[in-house]
């Protein structure tokens, strides 16, 4: 099952990708802290084409984030398999490490998204809301298990509504784990 080349989503429109998106689900990494919450990304397209990239958690009420950027794998496939790539330390962009981000799924509105790697080891369920209709998680998670996921590491990120506002309060500017766990190292 494994070997089975995952089915990525074509045709990707980029510009309506844009914006920011609610960490519904993900599988846990040793290196994201246990009790993030309110875990977002926020995608800008630069006129290069290039994405920029902010990932931010709160732990005990403070934000950490992290910033990176993306770009198509392959600019001549219409498959959506993105390069994230963020550098280590965030502060002192000395090392880049590179990860895979593809869109496995996403809804003709682009409202939710389920987001993979073709090691398996990392899943994300985004959402434009801070909550999914349980429906519809259950047929994203599915797809995951057809795509040779094990779903059962999933672990739903908590989300406050209102959302934080963001750049307010007291930063963890760390920002390690979110590079770690989005390369799966």
């Amino acid at each position: 099952m494994a070997n089975k080349e995952m089915e990525v989503v074509k045709g990707v429109d980029l510009k309506r990708y844009m914006g920011r998106w609610y960490e519904i689900a993900s599988f846990p990494s040793r290196f994201q802290p246990k009790n993030g919450e309110n875990t977002r990304a926020t995608y800008t397209l630069r006129d290069d084409g290039i994405v920029n990239v902010l990932n931010e958690t709160w732990t005990n009420g403070k934000r950490g984030y992290i910033e990176g950027t993306a770009y198509k794998a392959d600019p001549n496939s219409d498959e959506a398999k993105l390069k994230v790539k963020f550098y280590v330390p965030p502060f002192l962009p000395i090392i880049p490490v590179v990860g895979d981000y593809w869109v496995l799924f996403l809804d003709d509105d682009y409202q939710y998204a389920l987001i993979g790697q073709p090691s398996r080891k990392y899943l994300w369920v985004l959402c434009r809301q801070t909550h999914l209709d349980d429906e519809i998680y259950n047929q994203l998670v599915k797809r995951a298990k057809e795509e040779g996921y094990d779903v059962s590491k999933l672990h739903k990120t908590p989300q406050s509504d209102p959302p934080p506002e963001g750049e307010e309060g007291p930063k963890d500017t760390k920002g390690i784990w979110w590079i770690k766990s989005l390369l799966g190292k």
